[in-house]
């Protein structure tokens, strides 16, 4: 028997609501749709009006899924989409996020977890941010809070204002919002520029290695998601492990916390942390950065 939300003028029949998605947990396809349409506006407003690859797993994360960029041929004529360019030749229509009515469809889909652009699509050759991405390798989560305060403090002298959030898998994520002036290429070779730097200055800590069996237990600065057509998970997302975890945007100062973890948050706690402290990334975009390049755009 179907269900039906009425969301932003959409009528939406959503099916097989008791369906267990999270088995550890007990937790339901008709708590993933609550889950997104409680969250939307804090979500929507790091993934407005961008592209998103769907992270499906129709029968739950006990199951195996897959990752779908093109928008389905089934569905609803209301769900935006936009056509982007591919590198290699070609086109195809992806789905745009942007409103909670495509959230709740997506997630009666099985889409566990939306994974985001870097840009918007009114400007989609420019991104409005640049990511790295903390992987733990070997190494437990301490090494992993202290690369993202050596990143952040660099980050700082160079008068960015970066964010750090966890990424409800294993790492940290810290994203620096900047101004819409140069395309990916050349944003992208800045962020290498600053992980060889660091890896430089911190040799027995942090490395820009992409080999695993190179990182020698040292924490990869990973700067690789800062290209055309690559997505990082969208802030608030659930991500398809055990316990419904949240990639959660953070205070810096929750970094202090010594038994923070990256599966801290999940979607039976989540909202009591935004009951307590302010969204911490709702002013993210109010001040974002020059790189100090020259500009790529006319």
């Amino acid at each position: 028997m179907a269900d039906t939300y009425q969301i932003n003028g959409h009528m939406i029949d959503v099916s097989n609501t008791g369906k267990i998605f999270f088995p550890d947990a007990g937790i339901t396809k008709g708590d993933l749709i609550t889950y997104y349409t409680r969250i939307a506006d804090h979500l929507l407003l790091h993934a407005g009006n961008r592209l998103l690859m769907m992270e499906r797993y129709p029968d739950g994360i006990n199951d195996e899924g897959f990752y779908q960029k093109k928008a389905g041929d089934h569905f609803p004529d209301w769900i935006p989409r936009h056509s982007v360019e591919l590198v290699n030749g070609g086109s195809r229509e992806e789905v745009v996020c942007r409103d909670a009515a495509t959230l709740v469809y997506l997630a009666d889909q099985g889409c566990i977890t939306p994974h985001i652009w870097l840009s918007r699509i009114d400007m989609i050759d420019y991104p409005d941010k640049i990511i790295f991405d903390l992987d733990p390798s070997e190494t437990g989560f301490e090494q992993v809070r202290e690369a993202a305060y050596l990143l952040g403090d660099y980050l700082k002298a160079e008068a960015l204002n970066p964010h750090v959030m966890t990424t409800g898998s294993r790492g940290l994520h810290v994203v620096v919002p900047i101004l819409r002036e140069n395309t990916f290429d050349r944003v992208r070779t800045f962020a290498r520029d600053i992980a060889d730097e660091l890896a430089d200055q911190y040799p027995e800590k942090l490395t820009t290695e992409v080999r695993k069996n190179k990182r020698e237990g040292r924490i990869f600065l990973d700067y690789l998601r800062n290209a055309y057509g690559q997505t990082s998970v969208a802030p608030y997302a659930i991500r398809a492990k055990p316990g419904a975890p949240v990639a959660t945007p953070l205070r810096w100062k929750d970094l202090e916390n010594s038994s923070l973890r990256s599966n801290s948050y999940t979607l039976h706690n989540i909202f009591r942390r935004l009951g307590r402290i302010d969204d911490p990334w709702s002013s993210f975009f109010s001040s974002p950065a020059s790189l100090g390049l020259d500009e790529d755009k006319g």
